[in-house]
Order: structure tokens, then C-alpha cells, then sequence
């Protein structure tokens, strides 16, 4: 891929933080989403490449723009898989809470998993810890190994995970083995790549959230050195179909990171639409807005922190059309 490619991404999530973060605290998840995803298409056009969407918003009948398989860019340039979430966090925005990001992951063509809309199991750690978790281990073992690969405490390590009631026994089990525990509402991608930087102050991810969104995060540790296992948890009989056509025929199949992004290249962006523990949220001021985003590539190692100012004026794809209720 192209190096250049990873500036034109930081365009493509900044618009869609921008048009989404509109709708922060109103309570319109649908809108904001709505938001990011015309906006991200918008830019996504002057894009000098050839993707396919391989993780979108959902299939053809399901979504009006960037639904699986729809091709992205100006049709000259590499060819890569795409996956793409304009805003990771639709609940959050709705909500004004943390950690809503717009994100995209590329890989070379074939080298993204196109890992179905269900539910995975999640285990993510950052460089210090990589080669010492496994998905199969107990959670106390998994916060035993990380705490000797990072020269720390039970006790010290803080782990993060979905506060749902399916994960009870986990956040018991860590509980009883002395960690502490960060239990986040929704967007597990930030949650996942917050432990590969040590001033937001997680260690581990556990627990089960999507599937796409843990191949999202895998580009994002791959570019950061860090590491994700995940294993799929189909729910029903078409699901379960879905893996077998994926080739995937055992259950308990563990799906390491070369697995969800293969080969030695891939490019991950974000911006912040809310505040979060790695990025700060859109600030808007009159006609101005700025923007705080990371984008990184795997090849290079090489991880960039964008802030931006934006003139709203010049930039008609930010502009969101309001309902007359809101007028």
C-alpha cells in the first residue's frame, strides 16, 4: 500500500467525527450514525484507491452506503479490504459519554477477516504482554501473566470491559483475583486499543462483544505491537452456517491476529468524536471545529497523533441536515 494513504484516512474519519459529533448528548443515535456514514462516503470518493468494503454498516438490502462489498474510491491505486465503523459509539453520542471514535482499518486485498455480524470473545493486551495471554486460559491466569510481563501487581492492573450481564463471572473472577476493573457501555475498539498506550491506564481487555469491531481492533494492534485473540460465539443456526462458510468448523476455534489481519501491512485511523482516555472529542466554535486523531501503519510502526482546525465554511460535506423540530 501506498504510504500516502494514511493521510487521505485521517480525511475520511475526521469528516465523520465532525458531521456526527453534532448530534452529542441529543439522544439520536440513528442521526448521528446517519451523519458519519454520508459524510465518510462523501470523502471516501476523492480517495485515490481500490477497496471493498469487507465490514460495513451492514449487507446491500440493509445499508444505503458502505454495506459489504461496496466498492470505495476513485478506482485507481492499491486494492485493499476495508473495514469501516463512522461512528464506533452510536449509544455514546446519543448519550454524551466517552469514547465514541469514527474508524477505518485497510489491508491489502485478502488480508482483512470478513468476520460476520455476531458476537465474538475478546481478550487484548498491549507490546508488553504480547505471547502471554490465551483465550483458552482462566481470567485469573491471564491477569497472573500479564502482571509478571509487565513487571506489576494484580493489584495495579486495571481491566476493562463491556458492562453487560453476560459477563458476570468474569468480572467477579477478576474481582477475586485482586485486578481493578474499568466497565465501559459501549465501543470496545477504543476500549481494546487503550491498552497499548499506558497513560489511559488499561492493561486488558476481556469479554464478548462484536465481531467486526474485533477485527477493527486487531488492525489497530497490529499497527501498535500489541495483541488480540477473539473467538466467534454464533448464537443461531444461520449464524453458525456463516462461520462454516468461512471455513471456520470448530466452535472453539481461537482466531489469533494473523488470522483476523494477515500479511506484513495495514493502516488503522480514528478521530474522537466524544472525549476519551486516547482522544479528545470535536470542539466546535462558530465556524471553526477541531479534531484529534491517531492514525498508524503496521509496516512502519510509525503512529501519528493529528490535531486539526477545520473551516466548517469550506467543508459542505460537514453540514448535517436538522429536522424542522430542531429549528
Amino acid at each position: 500500500m501506498e504510504r500516502s494513504l494514511t493521510m487521505e484516512l485521517v480525511r475520511v474519519t475526521e469528516a465523520a467525527a465532525l458531521a456526527s459529533a453534532r448530534w452529542m448528548g441529543r439522544g439520536r443515535k440513528e442521526e448521528a450514525d446517519d451523519a458519519a456514514t454520508t459524510a465518510m462516503r462523501k470523502v471516501f470518493d476523492t480517495i485515490p484507491m481500490r477497496g471493498t468494503v469487507v465490514i460495513g454498516e451492514g449487507e446491500m438490502d440493509e445499508a444505503p452506503m458502505l454495506y459489504i462489498g461496496e466498492k470505495l474510491g476513485t478506482g485507481q491505486g492499491p486494492e485493499v479490504d476495508v473495514a469501516v465503523d463512522p461512528l464506533e459509539g452510536t449509544n455514546i453520542v446519543a448519550k454524551g459519554t466517552w469514547n465514541a471514535l469514527s474508524v477505518i482499518a485497510i489491508a491489502d486485498k485478502g488480508n482483512l477477516l470478513h468476520a460476520p455480524d455476531m458476537y465474538m470473545e475478546k481478550i487484548a493486551v498491549g507490546p508488553a504482554a504480547v505471547g502471554q495471554i490465551d483465550l483458552n486460559a482462566s481470567v485469573t491466569d491471564n491477569l497472573k501473566a500479564v502482571a509478571k510481563a509487565t513487571n506489576k501487581d494484580i493489584s495495579d492492573l486495571v481491566a476493562v470491559i463491556l458492562d453487560r450481564e453476560r459477563h458476570q463471572k468474569i468480572i467477579e473472577e477478576i474481582r477475586q483475583a485482586g485486578a481493578r476493573i474499568k466497565l465501559i457501555s459501549d465501543g470496545d475498539v477504543a476500549a481494546a486499543i487503550n491498552t497499548a498506550f499506558e497513560n489511559t491506564g488499561v492493561d486488558i481487555l476481556f469479554g464478548i462483544g462484536g465481531a467486526p469491531e474485533g477485527v477493527i481492533a486487531a488492525v489497530a494492534l497490529k499497527c501498535l505491537g500489541g495483541e488480540i485473540q477473539g473467538r466467534l460465539v454464533p448464537q443461531t443456526e444461520e449464524e453458525w452456517e456463516r462461520c462454516k462458510r468461512m471455513g471456520i468448523t470448530n466452535p472453539n476455534q481461537v482466531l489469533r491476529m494473523d488470522d483476523l489481519v494477515s500479511g506484513d501491512d495495514a493502516i488503522f485511523a480514528a478521530t474522537g468524536v466524544t472525549d476519551g482516555e486516547l482522544l479528545r472529542g470535536v470542539r466546535f466554535q462558530g465556524n471553526t471545529a477541531e479534531t484529534t486523531s491517531v492514525v498508524m501503519r503496521a509496516k512502519s510502526g510509525t503512529v501519528r497523533f493529528i490535531h486539526a482546525k477545520h473551516r466548517l465554511e469550506r467543508k459542505p460535506h460537514m453540514v448535517i441536515e436538522e429536522d424542522q423540530d430542531d429549528r
